[in-house]
C-alpha cells in the first residue's frame, strides 16, 4: 500500500530479495522528481516510526529517495538475526536493488548511526558498484577495541535484551544494577530473564579467532574508497572508531573525507546539557543540513560555495566550533606529562602529582589493592544506551583503590585537543588484572569533569591474537589508549589522571585468577604497583597547545 504527501509518495513494507532467497522490509519516501540519487538506511532498531519518518520527509525534501530497511531477522524482515555477520553481504544486495530501480538515478549512499555505521564498512568492504558516499555516525570499532577485555562489556547484555527476537523490547521492567552483577558472565542473559544464544556464542570467543572475521572492517579500512562523513561526540561511549576511521581512511590517501565532533552523547546533536555540564548556546548545529550538503557535494556533484574543512571539531570549554585541516589539528603537539609521587598518591588526598619534568631518583612505587567484590565504580545509567558522560569523579577518587595524580592549577588557558594515551609501568601479586586511566578536568570547585578513559587487559597486552598470562611481581610495561578530547582548559583548572583496577559496571571485574572469565565466579584479591622512576617513566601522552 502507499501513502501521499505533497511531492512525496510512501511505500511500505517493500520486499527487496537477497541472493539466498530471503526477503527483507523497506520502508521507501520518494521525491517528486524521479528518477533521484537514493539513501539507503538499514537498522536493527526498526524502520517506521516518527523519527524515521521524519528523516524520508527530510531527504525527499533535498531530492534523495530514502530506503529505510529491517536488517535480517529484526522488524518485518525474513531471517534470523546474527548481529553484523550478514550485514555486508546484504547491504551489498540492498543497494544492487535500489539501483536498478526506475526510482533511481543509480546512485546510492548510506546512512545511519551506531548499529547502522558500523554495517555500512562492511558493505562498503564488499565494493557495490553503485555505492557513492556513505554518512557513519557514532561508528562502532573492530571488536576488543572499545572494550579491550576479550569479552563484551557487562551492560551489553542490555543491547542484547533490547534487541531480543523480532521487535524491540522493554528494558525498565529488569534490575540491570543487579544483573551486572551476576556471576558467571556466561549465563548473564538468564539473570536478566531471558535466553541469548549470541551473547553465549560472544563471550565463548575471547581472542581474534576466525569467528570474528565477518564483523571486522578496521583492519581493512583502506580497501574502502568513498566519501565519508564521520560524525561522533566527546562523550559518544564508542567514539574512539569516528576519529580512528577518518586517520586511517586519510592515511591510505583517500579523499573526501570529513569528520565532525560535537559536545554530544552516543545520540548525536541532542541535547546541549549532558549531566552537570552545559556546552554552551553553540552546541547544537543544523546536522541535517550538514548531510545534505555532503551528499549534495559527492553524489549529486554539486560544489558548494565554500569547499567545507576536512574537519570540524566543537572545543569543549572555549563553546566554540573550528575547522581544522586535520585531526589532531597542526596547533597541538603531543606533550609528555610524568606520574610522579612519594608512593602515597592513594586517592585525591595522596601526593600524585602529573609534571613535565621526568621524575629524578628511584620515587618509591605506588600500591593499591584490587578487591574483585568491591570494585571502582563508573558513573553511568544502566542503559546501554549512554554509558557515562561529563560526570564528577570527586567522590570517587577518595577510595584509597584509586591512585591520583594531577597538575598544578594552570595559569593560562591550555588546549587538549587530540588523542590520550597513558605509558604505565605496573605489577600484579595476581595471575591477571586490568589498569584502568581515566583523564580529568578539575574545575576550581573541585568538581572532577570525566574526559576520556580506557584501560588494558594484563593478559591481552601484546594484542588480542592469544591470551598471554603475566608472571606475578614481574614489572610490564602497557599502553592504554585513553580515547579523543577535545577541550580548552581555564586558568585555575587543573589536568587529573586517575589510575586504577576496576570501572564497573563499564568493564567486567577482573577475578585475578588468570582463569576462564566467563565461567568463574570466585576472585582473589590483587596488590598492585604502579612504577614511575627514571628506568621506568610511568607517563601520560597528550595533544596540548596554547588556546587559540
Amino acid at each position: 500500500m502507499s501513502g501521499h504527501m505533497p511531492d512525496v509518495t510512501r511505500l511500505f513494507n517493500v520486499r527487496i530479495p537477497l541472493r539466498d532467497g530471503i526477503t527483507l522490509s523497506a520502508d521507501l519516501t520518494l521525491p517528486g522528481s524521479l528518477p533521484a540519487p537514493a539513501v539507503v538506511i538499514r537498522t536493527p532498531y526498526g524502520k517506521s516510526g516518527e523519527t524515521p519518518s521524519k528523516r524520508g520527509a527530510t531527504f525527499a525534501k533535498a531530492g534523495y529517495a530514502t530506503v529505510q530497511v529491517d536488517v535480517r531477522g529484526r522488524g518485518d524482515s525474513d531471517g534470523v538475526f546474527q548481529p553484523y555477520r550478514n550485514d555486508g553481504p546484504d547491504g551489498f544486495d540492498v543497494i544492487g536493488w535500489v539501483a536498478a530501480q526506475d526510482w533511481c538515478s543509480g546512485d546510492v549512499a548510506t546512512h545511519g548511526g551506531s548499529y547502522p555505521g558500523r554495517i555500512q564498512w562492511l558493505t562498503a568492504l564488499e565494493r557495490p558498484p553503485a555505492l557513492r558516499a556513505m554518512v557513519c555516525m557514532v561508528t562502532p570499532s573492530d571488536p576488543f577495541v572499545e572494550t579491550p577485555t576479550g569479552i563484551p562489556m557487562p551492560m551489553h547484555i542490555n543491547w542484547f535484551r533490547l534487541v531480543d527476537a523480532r521487535v524491540t523490547q522493554y528494558l525498565d521492567s529488569v534490575d540491570w544494577a543487579e544483573v551486572y552483577k551476576h556471576r558467571p558472565l556466561m549465563s548473564m542473559d538468564e539473570a536478566a530473564g531471558f535466553s541469548s544464544p549470541n551473547w553465549r556464542e560472544e563471550v565463548t570467543h575471547r581472542t581474534l579467532d576466525e569467528w570474528w572475521e565477518p564483523v571486522r572492517y578496521q583492519h581493512r579500512i583502506g580497501e574502502v574508497d568513498v566519501p565519508v562523513l564521520h560524525v561522533s561526540g566527546w562523550y559518544d561511549d564508542e567514539e574512539i572508531g569516528t576519529p580512528a576511521n577518518f586517520a586511517a581512511m586519510v592515511a591510505a590517501g583517500r579523499g573526501r573525507q570529513r569528520l565532525l565532533m560535537g559536545p554530544w552523547g552516543h545520540q548525536v546533536n541532542t541535547k546541549r546539557i549532558l549531566g552537570e555540564v552545559d556546552f554552551g548556546p553553540k552546541a547544537l548545529i543544523d546536522l541535517d543540513a550538514a548531510v545534505v550538503a555532503f551528499l549534495d557535494e559527492h553524489v549529486k556533484g554539486i560544489k558548494p560555495e565554500r569547499p567545507a574543512a576536512p574537519a570540524r571539531i566543537f572545543v569543549m570549554g572555549a563553546g566554540e566550533w573550528r575547522d581544522e585541516p586535520s585531526w589532531p589539528p597542526p596547533y597541538v603537539a603531543e606533550t609528555t606529562m610524568y606520574l610522579s609521587s612519594n608512593g602515597r598518591a592513594n586517592s585525591l588526598h595522596g601526593d600524585g602529582r602529573l609534571s613535565a619534568a621526568p621524575p629524578d631518583g628511584d620515587q618509591p612505587p605506588d600500591s593499591w589493592v584490587h578487591d574483585p567484590d568491591r570494585p571502582v565504580p563508573f558513573i553511568t545509567d544502566s542503559s546501554s544506551a549512554q554509558i557515562g558522560g561529563p560526570d564528577d569523579y570527586q567522590a570517587i577518587e577518595s577510595r584509597g583503590d584509586v591512585l591520583v595524580f594531577s597538575t598544578e592549577p594552570l595559569t593560562e588557558p591550555t588546549e587538549v585537543i587530540g588523542p590520550v594515551r597513558l605509558v604505565a609501568h605496573v605489577s600484579t601479586s595476581a595471575a591477571d588484572t586490568d589498569v584502568m586511566a581515566k583523564l580529568l578536568d578539575v574545575h576550581p570547585n573541585g568538581f572532577a569533569q570525566r574526559l576520556c578513559d580506557g584501560m588494558v587487559r594484563l593478559r591481552y597486552r601484546d594484542g588480542f591474537s592469544r591470551e598471554d598470562l603475566i608472571t606475578p611481581g614481574e614489572v610490564y610495561e602497557v599502553n592504554i589508549a585513553m580515547w579523543d578530547t577535545c577541550l580548552q582548559l581555564q586558568p585555575g583548572h587543573r589536568l587529573r589522571l586517575e589510575v586504577a583496577s576496576s570501572a564497573f559496571p563499564k568493564v567486567d571485574v577482573n577475578l585475578g585468577t588468570g582463569g576462564d572469565m566467563v565461567t568463574e565466579t570466585e576472585g582473589v584479591i590483587a596488590h598492585n604497583q604502579l612504577w614511575h622512576t627514571a628506568a621506568r617513566p610511568s607517563r601520560l601522552l597528550l595533544h596540548t597547545g596554547p588556546a587559540q
